[in-house]
């Protein structure tokens, strides 16, 4: 897998789309929001929200020592960076945006969630 493949994936969710509210760091947002971290290409992770609070999130912690970290700034509301093309599997990749898009479109107000 790589950051094209995740950013690729991110962006065929419903109502996604891209922005660079920093300078070449990439995010990708339903509605107002951002659910995925994507950074610049050349940094190989993703950062998205792995559970409600950080207790939750700190599984990944446990279960990927060396693939998983805990996001600098919101990582207390259970954001984690997740390495991309390293220990975690991809499949466990892409449950994790999945994960991150539905706790994000569910917090929404419902005039800003997409249809599907």
């Amino acid at each position: 897998m790589t950051w094209a493949d995740i950013r690729d994936y991110c962006l065929a969710k419903p109502g996604a789309w891209p922005d660079e509210p920093w300078d070449g760091d990439v995010v990708v947002k339903v509605g107002p929001k951002i659910f995925a971290f994507l950074g610049q290409e050349s940094r190989s992770a993703v950062g998205v929200k792995c559970g409600p609070n950080r207790e939750v999130a700190d599984e990944w912690l446990l279960r990927f020592p060396d693939d998983a970290s805990v996001m600098a700034y919101i990582g207390r509301s259970g954001w984690n960076t997740l390495r991309i093309g390293a220990g975690i599997p991809d499949d466990e990749l892409w449950e994790a945006v999945d994960a991150s898009y539905a706790a994000v479109v569910a917090k929404l107000p419902k005039r800003d969630r997409p249809t599907t």
